[in-house]
C-alpha cells in the first residue's frame, strides 16, 4: 500500500497547532503529572506510554471512519463517555478509601505495578470520547484530498501526534516527578496525598460526566 502525506506547509502547520494544543493541560496531562508527583518519573512516563497507546486506537479508528459513528450516536458517545468517567471517578475513590500501602504510611517510595499503570493510562484515554470526536475534527483539517490516500494522510498525522504528546506528557512527568519528591519530604503531604491525588482523579470524572453536549 502507498503512503501518502500531507505537504510540508500542511505538517509544519500541523506541529504548530498540535504543540499549541498539547501544552496546554487536559485529563490526560492532569492524570500523569497525578501519578508523577505521587509514585515518580517512571510511573508517570509508563502511564504516559498507556494513554498514547489507546491515542494510536483513536487515530486507526478516525482512519477506518469509526470515529464518524461515535460522533453521530449519541447512545455511543453517551456509554463511552459515561463509562470513562466512572473510571476515573473509581480510581480516585480507591485511592481514597482502599487499603493503605505499609510502604506509604511508612513514608518509603512505593513500588507499584507497571503492567497497572500502564492499564490504568491506556483506559483512561481509550474511553474518553472527546479524544475520538477530536481527531475526528482535529486531523481533517490539515489533509490534502487531492493527494489521495486520506486514510494514509490520517494515519501519518496522527502517528506524529502521538509523538509530539509522548515528548510533553513525558516533560509533564518530569517536572511533576521533581515537585513529588520535594513535596514527599513534608510530613503533611505524605498524610494529605492520597486525598489530594483521590479528588484529583474524581474531579476529572465528574467533569468529564458533565461536559456540555457533543452536538452543541
Amino acid at each position: 500500500m502507498e503512503i501518502v502525506t500531507p505537504g510540508l506547509a500542511n505538517i509544519g502547520l500541523f506541529v504548530s497547532a498540535a504543540l499549541v494544543l498539547l501544552v496546554v493541560p487536559g485529563p490526560a496531562v492532569l492524570y500523569i503529572i497525578a501519578r508523577s508527583a505521587a509514585q515518580g518519573r517512571v510511573a508517570g512516563f509508563v502511564s504516559d506510554l498507556g494513554i498514547h497507546s489507546a491515542t494510536l486506537v483513536h487515530v486507526l479508528a478516525a482512519a477506518l471512519g469509526l470515529s464518524a459513528l461515535l460522533a453521530s450516536s449519541a447512545l455511543a458517545f453517551g456509554i463511552v463517555k459515561y463509562a470513562g468517567a466512572a473510571y476515573l471517578i473509581w480510581l480516585g475513590l480507591n485511592k481514597i478509601f482502599g487499603r493503605a500501602e505499609t510502604a506509604e504510611i511508612a513514608g518509603q517510595p512505593v513500588v507499584h505495578d507497571h503492567a497497572k499503570l500502564f492499564r490504568d493510562g491506556f483506559v483512561v484515554n481509550l474511553l474518553n470520547p472527546k479524544t475520538a470526536l477530536f481527531f475526528l475534527a482535529f486531523l481533517p483539517q490539515f489533509v490534502e484530498v487531492g493527494r489521495g490516500h486520506v486514510a494514509s494522510q490520517v494515519v501519518f498525522l496522527g502517528l506524529l501526534f502521538t509523538a509530539l504528546g509522548l515528548i510533553s506528557d513525558g516533560c509533564y512527568a518530569l517536572a511533576a516527578s521533581a515537585a513529588g519528591n520535594w513535596l514527599k519530604g513534608s510530613r503533611r503531604y505524605l498524610n494529605t496525598e492520597r486525598y489530594v491525588s483521590g479528588i484529583l482523579f474524581i474531579g476529572l470524572g465528574l467533569t468529564a460526566a458533565l461536559a456540555g453536549n457533543h452536538r452543541k
